[in-house]
C-alpha cells in the first residue's frame, strides 16, 4: 500500500503548499499554520475533508489578490537624463540575483524617487508593499507626492506615506513611503514585517540610532524572510561597510550629476554669540541684494532651526526684495505649506530650510545657496548618559 493510498489528504495539502508562493505575504503564515494543523490531523487518522476545503478557499482567495494587485500596479516610467537610470539594467539584475543590494549614489543622482519603481517593475509591491524609509518626515511627504505625479496616480492611492499623526496608506497601495521611526514601530505588532515584499532603506549614510537599528533587526531577519527584498543606499564613499553588515552583499554605484559651483565666503564679525548671530542675520540679507543681479534662478538659505527660519524670514520679508516670495522649510509646518516649495512659480524665490533639503530632498529650481554654517546635530553625552 502506498503512501498516498494511505494518507489521500497528504498529496492536496502538499499541492496547498506549493500554491502559497502566489499568496500574500501576510497571509503565509497563518495558511502554512492551517497546513500543519491539518498534517497532525492526518497523521492521528482523522478526517480533513471540511478543513482542507476551508484552506483551499483561503488560499483561492489571496492568490485572487495577488491577481487584482498585479492587474492594478501602476506601469513605471523613467526620465532618462537621471544617472541612475543609466544603471537600470545592472540594478534590476542584481536585485533579481540577491536578496540585499547596496546602492550607492550620490545626491541628484535620482535614486531616492526611481528605486520603488525599480522594484514595480521587477513585479515586487504585489504580493506586500515595496516599503521606502527616509529619516525625515518632510522627506517622505514630498517624496511620496513625487512619486505618485510620475506613477500619474492620486497621492494615498497606489502611493501613499505614513509619518507621526498622518498616515495616507491604503491596504491595496503599492508603494509605502515612511520614516524610519515608523517601520522600527511596526516591527512590535508585524516581527517578520509581513505587510512588505521589499524594503529600500534610504539614506543610511545618516547612521541615525533608528537606521542602526533597523539594519542590525533585519541582518537576523533574512533567514527567516528569504522572499524580502532589501535595497539600502548610501550616498557615502565608502558603501562596503554595509555590505560586510550583509554577508559581502553586491554594491551598485551611481555617478551623480555635477555642476560648476563658484563659493564665495563672507565673514562673520563679532565679540560675543549675540552679535556674531545679528551680524549672521545680516550677511544672509547682504548676500541675497548681491545675488538679486547675478540673474534668475531660485535661492535656498541653509539655517540651524525653526527659530532662525522664523527671524530670517521675517527679516527678509521687511527688506521687500523686489518680486520675490520667500518660503520657510521645516518639519513642523503644515503639509500643504511644505508642499509650496515644489510647487510651479513666477519671479524669484527665497527658500529658508534647515539641512533637510542638504541630502534627503532635493528643492526644484535653486541655483543659489547661502550657508551660515550651522546646523543642530544630535550627539550622544557620555557625562550625562543623554
Amino acid at each position: 500500500m502506498t503512501e498516498s493510498t494511505a494518507h489521500p489528504g497528504r498529496a492536496a495539502l502538499a499541492g496547498l503548499q506549493q500554491k502559497l508562493d502566489a499568496c500574500m505575504v501576510r497571509d503565509i503564515p497563518a495558511l502554512t499554520k492551517k497546513i500543519a494543523s491539518l498534517h497532525r490531523r492526518v497523521q492521528g487518522g482523522q478526517p480533513i475533508d471540511r478543513g482542507l476545503a476551508s484552506l483551499d478557499k483561503a488560499i483561492e482567495l489571496s492568490r485572487q489578490q495577488v491577481t487584482q494587485r498585479c492587474a492594478a500596479a501602476p506601469r513605471p516610467g523613467y526620465a532618462l537624463s537621471l544617472p541612475v537610470i543609466e544603471q537600470r539594467d545592472t540594478i534590476l539584475e542584481t536585485l533579481a540575483a540577491h536578496q540585499v543590494v547596496v546602492l550607492c549614489g550620490e545626491t541628484g543622482s535620482g535614486k531616492t524617487t526611481q528605486l520603488p519603481k525599480l522594484c514595480l517593475e521587477l513585479g515586487l509591491g504585489v504580493r506586500g508593499k515595496i516599503g521606502h524609509t527616509q529619516p525625515r518626515r518632510i522627506a517622505a511627504r514630498s517624496l511620496a507626492a513625487r512619486i505618485a505625479e510620475e506613477l500619474h496616480c492620486s497621492l494615498g492611492e497606489a502611493v501613499g506615506y505614513k509619518v507621526r499623526f498622518h498616515d495616507r496608506v491604503r491596504d491595496s497601495s503599492h508603494i509605502k513611503i515612511m520614516t524610519d521611526g515608523i517601520l522600527l514601530a511596526e516591527i512590535q505588532s508585524d516581527p517578520e514585517l509581513r505587510e512588505y515584499d521589499a524594503l529600500i532603506i534610504d539614506e543610511a549614510h545618516e547612521r541615525s540610532l533608528n537606521v542602526d537599528f533597523m539594519l542590525g533587526y533585519l541582518r537576523r531577519l533574512l533567514p527567516k524572510r528569504p522572499d524580502l527584498k532589501i535595497v539600502i543606499t548610501s550616498a557615502t564613499i565608502d558603501p562596503q561597510r554595509f555590505s560586510r553588515h550583509f554577508n559581502d552583499a553586491p554594491v551598485v554605484e551611481v555617478s551623480g550629476r555635477t555642476f560648476p559651483v563658484e563659493t564665495r565666503y563672507r565673514p562673520v564679525n563679532g565679540e560675543d554669540e549675540d552679535q556674531r548671530e545679528r551680524s549672521r542675520t545680516q550677511a544672509i540679507v547682504d548676500a541675497v541684494d548681491e545675488l538679486a543681479g547675478e540673474g534668475p534662478g531660485d535661492i535656498l538659505v541653509f539655517l540651524p532651526g525653526e527659530r532662525a527660519i522664523r527671524e530670517t524670514s521675517e527679516l527678509l520679508r521687511k527688506h521687500h526684495p523686489a518680486h520675490t516670495e520667500i518660503l520657510p522649510l521645516y518639519a513642523r509646518l503644515s503639509a500643504q505649506q511644505q508642499s509650496q516649495v515644489f510647487r510651479s512659480h513666477k519671479g524669484r524665490r527665497i527658500v529658508l530650510a534647515t539641512n533637510v533639503a542638504e541630502t534627503s530632498l532635493t528643492v526644484p529650481g535653486i541655483r543659489y545657496v547661502i550657508d551660515t554654517g550651522l546646523a543642530r546635530i544630535s550627539r550622544y553625552s557620555y557625562r550625562t548618559k543623554v
